[in-house]
């Protein structure tokens, strides 16, 4: 259909069977403008040209504007010709617009995919994944424990909303000096941080070049907290244990507390349970590890050959020689389920007996320690007393370092000053040789204190 197009046949014009146009004839200076029209009644103005001009051309349509959204019929027209005159020079707008908009479009989905990339490369994220893919899977759960304690508290909080592929030296160097009256956790906190970026590394999670930020990061110096008890601090501890264990250890009143309601003095005592007593002395005779004393099984105790072997501890499967007063110890205390050191008991749904471990002697320990004077001395300070006394006797860091279950020799060398029986007898013998080549083999026991006369010094 050809005809004038005007307000009025464009309203006019109903919908039929299968589409149709009516193109403009108007004056016949433009060829190409319609209006095209739907069976479902929809209407829209249209160009119809050649690109380029000619019958070879590559010919376009291209959808102006609908009817009834605000244009006029000598909007779309005047529209319509602009194309045309454009398409006569060879320019495709279509193709331009097209081209524009799946520019566009793939801008918009790179950004999209860069927005979910950056939600996965986000620290607190491949966090979590660190701690589910690897951690729980290989590493023990006291490890696993301390890593989330360190995320948690530490990591995350700082650096958890960071895309970790952006991370600098300097925000991980910003990290740790704020932990800087914490040592030892901000070193640890730059440990942890490190093996998530190995362990990403490794995989590739990480894109190629992704710079590990710990590297070069200067650890803080952390100072030795090792205590060793001496023979009287010893005595002080056993005395406060047995009496722990018997009478009970007697306590005050908080300060302020209402008198009244507090009970008598000689109410006044805590006794510790006769497992707990015999916890710490195993802990004291053996060097063991806390956890190693807490979770023994009867299944693991040999008392006729002297052994614990214990499945798993901190280093593997270990074994711990029972000495003497250890052996007492064991053979004292009642068999009642299936720990040494009885923990929670309880009925599981299915009417079975549910038995974990103790969690731990902090209240018991806290006692004891204070009725002994002995304010700071951790647990794990017992273990390094029994290397104390087992380096001091001249037993040696490879028998002391057996004991203990260390696995490297180097972890034994921090007990290498107390090893010093055989260096004070090299000493004493070269210098003794020097002496008496030097005719001074006497003078020690011929020495004489000669007080210096006041006002004779210096001349």
């Amino acid at each position: 259909m050809a005809a004038k197009l005007t307000k009025r046949i464009v309203d006019a014009a109903k919908p039929k069977a299968s589409e149709y146009f009516i193109w403009d004839a108007g004056d016949g200076s433009l060829k190409g403008f319609g209006l095209r029209v739907w069976p479902s009644g929809k209407k829209t103005y249209v160009a119809q040209f050649r690109i380029g001009g000619g019958r070879g051309a590559k010919s376009r349509r291209v959808t102006i504007a609908a009817w009834g959204g605000g244009w006029t019929v000598e909007q779309a027209r005047a529209e319509a010709e602009r194309l045309i005159r454009e398409a006569d020079k060879g320019i495709d707008e279509k193709a331009l617009q097209e081209a524009a908009e799946a520019a566009h479009r793939a801008a918009q989905e790179a950004a999209e995919a860069e927005q979910r990339r950056a939600a996965e490369m986000r620290l607190s994220v491949l966090a979590e994944r660190f701690m589910s893919e690897h951690v729980a899977l290989k590493r023990k759960g006291t490890t696993e424990a301390f890593y989330r304690i360190v995320l948690d508290r530490h990591i995350l909080p700082a650096l958890g909303d960071k895309d970790a592929r952006h991370i600098t030296r300097q925000d991980v160097a910003r990290m740790h000096a704020r932990l800087a009256d914490k040592a030892t956790m901000a070193n640890r906190a730059v440990a942890v941080l490190g093996a998530i970026y190995g362990w990403a590394e490794r995989l590739e999670i990480l894109p190629e070049g992704t710079r590990n930020p710990t590297t070069k990061i200067e650890k803080f110096r952390e100072q030795g907290r090792e205590r060793y008890l001496t023979v009287e601090e010893l005595a002080r501890l056993g005395e406060a244990i047995r009496i722990a264990e018997t009478v009970g250890i007697e306590w005050a009143p908080r300060e302020g507390a209402n008198a009244k309601h507090a009970p008598k003095a000689e109410h006044r005592r805590v006794v510790i349970a006769p497992e707990t007593a015999a916890a710490l002395r195993l802990l004291i005779f053996t060097g063991a590890r806390l956890r190693e004393i807490l979770h023994l099984e009867w299944s693991a105790v040999d008392v006729e050959r002297g052994l614990l072997r214990l499945r798993d501890s901190k280093t593997g499967p270990k074994v711990i020689v029972l000495n003497a007063p250890a052996r007492a110890v064991l053979v004292g205390l009642p068999r009642v389920g299936r720990y040494v050191i009885p923990g929670d008991i309880s009925t599981g749904p299915d009417g079975r007996t549910i038995e974990k471990p103790r969690a731990d002697l902090k209240r018991p320990w806290a006692l004891v320690c204070k009725a002994a004077g002995l304010s700071g001395l951790r647990i794990h300070d017992l273990r390094h007393s029994f290397a104390s006394v087992g380096a001091g006797e001249g037993h040696g860091l490879a028998i002391v370092g057996k004991l203990l279950g260390h696995a490297q020799a180097r972890t034994t060398q921090r007990y290498a000053h107390l090893d010093n029986d055989p260096l004070r007898k090299a000493s004493d013998a070269i210098a003794s040789r020097i002496a008496a080549a030097m005719g001074e083999a006497q003078r020690e026991s011929t020495a004489e204190v000669i007080e210096i006369a006041k006002g004779r010094i210096g001349r």
